[in-house]
């Protein structure tokens, strides 16, 4: 882990998990800077043997392959999830993607249920289905690196879904707006763009990474992709889409409590990471 990973990891005052790094939104901060959920209780701490037998299984995740990796992730959700020491963003990843909670629970919500809210100052208000997204839109295909702001990178990931601006122009963009933000279905975690950035031809509304339909873990059904900047701009579990003529709450949750509003990786929060696209 990088220097600027470690002082991002332990400082109780900034350090993110953002929505890839961080499954969830909302929360207060605990000891070692874990996010506890308002009102609870911290969870046991994992222990030192948790710590050291997780250690040794991502160890042979690495020396195996992604294969090993993937399902070494899996086994270990329900210790991240609720890990109020902050010990698991130790573990070696081979790569792959980790998943933190500030709530300890995933939200969910079925691909037959799935809505996709576009409003606020638009002509044409929508609520497009999954087959909306998957099938009536024209496809988008991405691939690119996934970088988290606490350090870690995932290379070469491979993204479809929707272009955002193509969801923009079917709503019809009024004049007024100047903002593009973003709600999950978690009830908490906000997100925002302006509109030169919402209509990048990087920046998707995805339903599928890595070859595969977007997890709940990672989440799906539906999520945000921005492509250039950091993971806390990528929102998880999108709800809604709405068109403002400000930046609320400081332009989305992580930019409340400091974080660059302009996330390009390699060119804000400390700029030390090369970018993830030319």
């Amino acid at each position: 882990m990088s220097s600027r990973s470690k002082s991002i990891a332990t400082s109780s005052a900034t350090a993110p998990r953002d929505y890839e790094c961080a499954a969830l939104g909302g929360g207060s901060r605990g000891r070692h800077g874990a996010v506890t959920s308002p009102g609870s209780v911290p969870s046991t701490p994992v222990t030192r043997r948790v710590v050291l037998a997780s250690l040794g299984v991502g160890a042979l995740g690495i020396a195996v392959g992604a294969r090993v990796q993937h399902e070494l992730s899996r086994l270990l959700l329900p210790i991240t999830l609720h890990d109020p020491t902050g010990l698991t963003d130790l573990l070696p990843a081979a790569g792959r993607f980790r998943i933190y909670s500030v709530t300890a629970t995933l939200p969910h919500r079925s691909t037959a249920e799935y809505r996709l809210r576009v409003d606020g100052l638009v002509d044409t208000p929508l609520e497009l289905s999954y087959d909306d997204l998957t099938v009536r839109l024209p496809q988008r295909s991405l691939r690119h690196d996934f970088q988290c702001v606490t350090g870690w990178r995932v290379e070469s990931v491979p993204w479809v879904g929707v272009a955002l601006r193509d969801i923009l122009a079917e709503a019809g963009v009024q004049s007024t707006a100047t903002r593009v933000r973003f709600a999950s279905f978690d009830g908490t975690y906000t997100e925002s763009l302006s509109l030169d950035q919402a209509r990048r031809d990087d920046v998707i509304v995805a339903h599928s990474m890595e070859d595969a339909p977007v997890t709940r873990e990672h989440g799906g059904p539906v999520r945000l992709y921005v492509a250039p900047m950091f993971g806390y701009k990528s929102l998880k579990w999108l709800d809604r889409i709405e068109l403002v003529d400000h930046a609320d709450d400081h332009g989305g949750y992580w930019e409340g409590r400091g974080y660059d509003l302009d996330a390009w990786v390699g060119h804000s929060n400390g700029g030390h990471e090369a970018p993830t696209v030319k």
